[in-house]
């Protein structure tokens, strides 16, 4: 399985193949058209709560990267849907955070990887 991050503000890579917008907000001063999406999933998103209570604070990583797989455990179904889509071909996960190593799609891209097994 290939599943890739890239920031919303970085241009889309040529290989990107299937790119999804794994964010709840859209990302501030984008165009719909600059991101070439093929899919925006807030299923897959940390809870407005959990991004909160985040605010891409480091010393909170473990605990955030703790509790935002425990919301991906109660989303099965959209987790199955992107596994599937990811076995097809490749996947980038796009997010806005400037942190790329401290982001939900870090965390996403792990727990996809370990579902697919």
């Amino acid at each position: 399985m290939d599943i890739r991050t890239r920031r919303a503000y970085d241009d889309p890579g040529r290989d990107d193949g299937y790119r999804i917008l794994i964010d709840r907000l859209w990302p501030r001063g984008v165009a719909k058209a600059d991101l070439a999406l093929d899919e925006w999933d807030k299923e897959l998103a940390p809870s407005d709560d959990l991004r909160k209570w985040f605010g891409h604070d480091p010393e909170k990583w473990d605990e955030f990267r703790k509790r935002y797989r425990k919301e991906l455990d109660d989303r099965q179904e959209a987790v199955a849907a992107l596994v599937k889509r990811a076995a097809k071909g490749r996947v980038t996960l796009v997010f806005g955070a400037r942190d790329e190593k401290h982001s939900n799609a870090e965390v996403l891209r792990d727990y996809l990887t370990e579902k697919a097994g």
